[in-house]
């Protein structure tokens, strides 16, 4: 696998490892966003045999549909939008459906656990974020933005051309990453 002589393989590479069938690639990719899939399912508050379903469900579609990722950077979200899905559609397929009317289903709101590890990691990733210059931390700020402007803004206002705005922002995550590393948080799917 890429990145297996103990220096971190960028995502792309253990998407591409992976989806040419390397094994140690997979096992990269589960321990990187386990606990992703893991907390998107949980938020459903399935049943135990019906969440290890839909995390099941959720790998086994990324294995069905990895060679078609077009951005591995993607991924994570991929990953997110995949278990909401299978969550959502055991739900709807369970013997229970049939009582949906008169039942409200769990809330798929974030509980208390996760709120709260999803702070810190707020807070982490905001702390790694002032390690970076100024103007790595507005580009990553406004890419990453709610309502982000299209390129041709970002680009205008930054200063850059609008194709080195993607090469730039892969150095910025790479940076942001090592730094996140460095002082013991986990980064971010």
């Amino acid at each position: 696998m890429p990145g297996s002589d103990r220096s971190p393989a960028s995502p792309a590479a253990v998407v591409l490892a992976a989806g040419a069938g390397d094994r140690e690639a997979w096992e990269a990719l589960v321990l990187r966003y386990g606990s992703l899939v893991r907390s998107r399912v949980r938020a459903f508050r399935l049943q135990e045999a019906d969440a290890q379903d839909a995390m099941q469900e959720t790998w086994l579609r990324l294995a069905e549909n990895i060679r078609r990722l077009r951005d591995p950077e993607c991924l994570p979200g991929w990953l997110a939008t995949t278990a909401r899905r299978e969550c959502l559609r055991l739900l709807q397929h369970s013997p229970q459906a049939v009582l949906a009317e008169a039942k409200t289903v769990a809330d798929p709101a974030p509980g208390p656990e996760q709120q709260v590890l999803e702070a810190e990691t707020v807070r982490e990733v905001r702390d790694g974020l002032a390690t970076l210059s100024p103007h790595g931390r507005m580009l990553l700020c406004e890419l990453f933005a709610e309502d982000r402007p299209p390129y041709a803004e970002i680009a205008q206002r930054s200063g850059m051309a609008v194709g080195s705005i993607g090469p730039k922002r892969a150095r910025l995550l790479t940076q942001l990453r090592r730094n996140l590393t460095r002082t013991g948080a986990e980064p971010p799917g």
